[in-house]
């Protein structure tokens, strides 16, 4: 089966840093589904085990964990699938990713596909929803209501591929005022069609920023980019006993900053109950169920910001570039072999 890896970690200009291959085709078990994936979409993740995690000697590392397609056949354990089903899935951090043509996925951490949505549009979503819904219901333990409390959320990068998904939720299924950042006209334009009820500059001290609004002192922050740069403003904007979640990887943090406040911190990481195989790890499977279901009710719509062909290495190395750029829109979707 074909397949894209590559072979050391190397800089995305370097013409290997990802390499087309051929793979043999994976044997199902257990409660494993084999899926033939029609669409991926690239999350920084893929970017940052590229740079920074090495293959085994002689090996070869396939990145990608986003993947809408069709069930080929499952494993004798298996209960919640059958060979047709099309389905949706972030994968597993500890696995082969989904940068090939045939994909094996434990059955607990894959939904069905949204029916309105094509493979392009659905392989845009499984990661950042899973990771934006956790963050927002299971970590900052925001209630699932639209009944007005008069509290806020900031959400900072919100035009990525998380905030972009994350602020649907946030407007669609609580009572929260959404307040968003980004920095350049056309971000601002996306995360305020996406629902939020302010766009402020994350190039400019946030602080500042929210007192600008004349808004109370923000109750959850959701810190999605720069959480290091941004955590001094953070620390002063956001509320008595409020919450922060963070999902990127800050060199340090002086958390002490917290506590005067007594303000709580978490963190949010998607591939947890895979990597563990905690008992609630099915609670994804429901997840991306849940999420469908909203997608084909309308509401909620894909985060889709560009297609970029098929599924090959000169068009992931297109993807990652962008995505190192820090100038993504919306998620970039690879379709088909």
């Amino acid at each position: 089966m074909k397949a894209i890896a590559y072979h050391a970690s190397l800089p995305i200009e370097h013409a290997d840093a990802l390499v087309d291959i051929e793979l043999p085709a994976p044997q199902v078990s257990g409660r494993d589904l084999l899926v033939e994936v029609k669409a991926v979409s690239v999350n920084p993740v893929d970017t940052k085990i590229r740079r920074n995690v090495a293959p085994a000697e002689g090996q070869a590392k396939v990145l990608g964990w986003d993947a809408a397609g069709i069930v080929k056949a499952v494993g004798p354990d298996v209960t919640l699938f059958k060979a047709g089903d099309e389905v949706w899935y972030a994968g597993d951090l500890t696995r082969p990713g989904t940068n090939s043509e045939l994909h094996l996925v434990d059955e607990r951490i894959v939904g069905r596909k949204p029916a309105s949505l094509d493979f392009g549009k659905a392989a845009a979503l499984p990661l950042t929803a899973i990771t934006a819904w956790e963050m927002l219901f299971d970590r900052l333990q925001v209630p699932r209501t639209p009944e007005q409390r008069g509290e806020a959320i900031l959400i900072i990068g919100a035009a990525g591929g998380v905030g972009s998904i994350l602020v649907q939720l946030a407007r669609k299924l609580t009572g929260l005022t959404v307040i968003g950042t980004a920095s350049r006209s056309d971000t601002a334009a996306w995360v305020e069609q996406l629902g939020a009820h302010y766009v402020i500059d994350h190039s400019k001290p946030l602080n500042e920023e929210i007192k600008r609004l004349g808004l109370p002192p923000v109750k959850y922050v959701a810190a999605l980019t720069h959480t290091d740069k941004h955590f001094a403003a953070i620390a002063d904007l956001i509320a008595p006993q409020g919450k922060l979640a963070l999902i990127d990887d800050p060199e340090s943090l002086d958390v002490r900053a917290l506590k005067l406040k007594s303000v709580s911190l978490h963190w949010e990481m998607m591939f947890t109950r895979s990597m563990y195989q905690t008992d609630d790890m099915a609670q994804q499977h429901a997840l991306l169920n849940d999420v469908a279901a909203l997608v084909d009710s309308g509401v909620l719509k894909t985060t889709l910001g560009e297609r970029f062909g098929a599924i090959n290495a000169a068009n992931l190395k297109r993807a990652h570039a962008l995505i190192e750029s820090n100038r993504a829109k919306g998620k970039i979707v690879l379709e088909g072999f």
